[in-house]
């Protein structure tokens, strides 16, 4: 049977093109000689949220989410993280009207930070931060957000956060315990949360952020032992206070996913400190590991936020193209 004519000429269309662009893939061109193929790098594309923290820092006045949900859309972000004890409310009327106003300007809710810990020896210690968690699980998801930030939790042999911080995070352990019994606490806690995370569609995060994750290695002894798809890490660009370059990496070339990127930046100087951190060197770390998710500001210096936050959007644009 003979092909129709229009079929048959479609053929033939289709074949010459698939010609064409096999020439054209190998470095053949138009007269037959060879090109040498020009191979270029494909640029990592990143959205760049801002956290809520950046906006008020524990600093005077509770800043309402809804205003820095405004103020993240003056300047040009793509999401906002929201930091949990930053919610004055929580009821299911005010989750619903923080998603409207978001989705009205074009953001994604993208994070959802939160505080709990599990160095206790105290059992009913730790399963009131079980069932916390289990509580700001549940609560990311009624607001559409797809990771939540976590942490271990730490000794508090040091209460004033202050005094904390001068001695870089670093703490002795309670009389009587060792760091093996706190991992052992931290790993079988979480492990009792993250049929809770799957159900509700909510990748937990779990961040360098004192306590045992104050290091890379305490941060991956946790969740490479876990193994599940729901538990990955928050890397925090601020929290690693030595060797820090050499901690992205190892963070980032765990088989474990990293989560969200927490950007940290210190215009006007750091509350506690503040670090020289190189962005380039980052974004290059981050893109060898082939890391395509949000990157979160976080702004922790002292310039006013309201033109600090852009100043520090800028910047990271330079390094994480959109």
């Amino acid at each position: 049977m003979q092909p129709h004519r229009r079929q048959f000429l479609g053929q033939v269309g289709i074949a010459g093109a698939s010609a064409s662009i096999g020439l054209l893939g190998t470095g053949v061109g138009s007269l037959g000689a060879a090109q040498t193929p020009v191979s270029k790098p494909t640029p990592r594309r990143h959205a760049i949220g801002v956290s809520t923290y950046s906006f008020w820092q524990f600093r005077g006045e509770r800043l309402s989410i809804a205003s820095c949900i405004d103020k993240a859309a003056a300047m040009g972000f793509d999401g906002v993280e929201i930091l949990h004890v930053q919610m004055e409310d929580e009821s299911p009327a005010t989750v619903n009207k923080l998603k409207r106003q978001a989705h009205s300007l074009g953001l994604a809710l993208m994070g959802f930070s939160t505080h709990q810990g599990f160095v206790y020896p105290d059992a009913d210690m730790r399963r009131t931060n079980i069932q916390k968690t289990m509580y700001q699980i549940e609560l990311a998801a009624s607001l559409g957000i797809p990771t939540m930030r976590i942490n271990t939790g730490r000794w508090g042999t040091i209460p004033s956060f202050d005094e904390f911080m001068t001695k870089k995070g670093i703490e002795p352990a309670l009389p009587g315990h060792t760091e093996d019994e706190a991992f052992g606490w931290v790993i079988d806690s979480i492990e009792k949360i993250l049929p809770r995370a799957e159900a509700c569609g909510v990748v937990l995060g779990l961040e360098n952020h004192w306590g045992l994750g104050r290091t890379a290695a305490g941060v991956l002894r946790i969740v490479e032992s876990i193994k599940s798809p729901w538990l990955q890490m928050t890397l925090d660009t601020g929290n690693f206070l030595e060797n820090a370059e050499a901690q992205y990496a190892q963070m980032a070339s765990s088989p474990v996913p990293i989560a969200l990127v927490q950007a940290k930046t210190y215009f006007g100087g750091g509350r506690w400190y503040a670090l020289d951190l190189d962005y380039a060197k980052i974004a290059q770390i981050l893109a060898q590991r082939d890391y395509r998710g949000w990157i979160s500001l976080e702004f922790e210096g002292n310039d006013d936020a309201a033109t600090a936050v852009p100043k520090s959007l800028a910047m990271l644009r330079e390094h994480f193209p959109k």
